[in-house]
């Protein structure tokens, strides 16, 4: 039986036009969910619907009874997201650890759920002795937020090592798609419309003489040296642009590390990653965001395009 959750003044009719059969789903539903409690920033007001999905046929179930129209936002663990104090509209689909397996499949392939995390990708590849994938240890979120955005980190992305991926779209209907069917570059990836990841084939190097450990450890070593670790953040804000120097020199040369507005700072170890300090409100940290835009561009005709996936209403 469905899980209702009422939050504020959410209430259980609200869903009777999504659902002739809700009674049939084993998910959790609740309303007026605030957004902060989902995500890295811990900001973001709340969603009309939040539903976390017992398992696949649970979320095929839900997606198919959904109203043409209902908006639908799908988030993984939060970490690359801003969500706007006003929140969100229509409904939320929480996939993390939805189905959460990670299955050796091959000598050399893994098949994931989506819901998994980068750096748990990265750790059982390096165990079951195969190497290509520890530059996720360094990337906060889910593999299905990662693919969507062709996540990379230390030279390396993400589609680098896609076999194939399956994928559900709002009707609920499952497709598996080859790495061919879609267009990757940088941060990017064109994809249908309405269709969202849920599990990937990856493959990867057999790694006999057990190399990857080291370059794992590495891994870590660089970040926790060179990243604010353990603080409200989502990770990189913005791309690195072609043509020029990476976003967070651009930034440092700004004189720009340090600087907040509200409770929203810019780090003063990695000048590319914006902190939540205290109290921030998505719009001190868009505020941030627009504001080293402005200089940049002012300094060097570079406009920084976000990472960070901005959505939601304004308060």
């Amino acid at each position: 039986m469905l899980n209702v959750l009422k939050q504020n003044h959410g209430s259980i009719n609200s869903i009777t036009t999504m659902s002739k059969k809700i009674e049939e789903l084993k998910g959790r539903l609740k309303f007026e969910e605030p957004m902060s409690l989902h995500t890295s920033w811990r900001v973001g007001g709340s969603a009309d619907r939040f539903y976390i999905p017992h398992d696949l046929n649970d979320l095929i179930l839900f997606l198919s009874q959904i109203e043409d129209n209902e908006p639908i936002t799908w988030i993984g663990l939060g970490s690359n997201l801003l969500v706007r104090d006003g929140g969100i509209r229509g409904t939320v689909i929480a996939t993390k650890n939805m189905d959460d397996k990670i299955e050796l499949i091959s000598s050399t392939e893994i098949r994931i759920s989506a819901g998994i995390t980068c750096a748990q990708l990265a750790k059982y590849s390096v165990k079951a002795g195969l190497s290509g994938a520890e530059f996720l240890v360094g990337i906060p979120g889910t593999l299905g937020g990662a693919l969507a955005m062709n996540a990379g980190a230390f030279g390396s992305e993400i589609w680098d090592i896609v076999q194939s991926v399956t994928t559900i779209n709002r009707k609920g209907e499952v497709t598996t798609r080859n790495k061919n069917d879609y267009s990757v570059g940088y941060r990017t990836v064109k994809k249908p419309s309405d269709e969202w990841f849920i599990s990937a084939i990856f493959v990867l190097k057999e790694d006999k003489n057990n190399v990857g450990k080291g370059i794992l450890k590495n891994f870590l070593t660089s970040r926790n040296v060179t990243q604010p670790i353990g603080v409200a953040s989502c990770g990189s804000v913005f791309r690195n642009p072609d043509n020029a120097e990476p976003a967070a020199i651009l930034i440092d040369s700004c004189g720009l590390k340090g600087k907040c507005i509200g409770d929203a700072c810019i780090s003063e170890k990695h000048a590319n990653f914006i902190i939540n300090t205290g109290n921030a409100s998505a719009k001190d940290v868009e505020s941030l965001i627009q504001h080293v835009q402005d200089k940049v561009y002012q300094h060097y005709k570079v406009r920084l395009i976000p990472e960070v996936l901005i959505t939601g209403e304004y308060d």
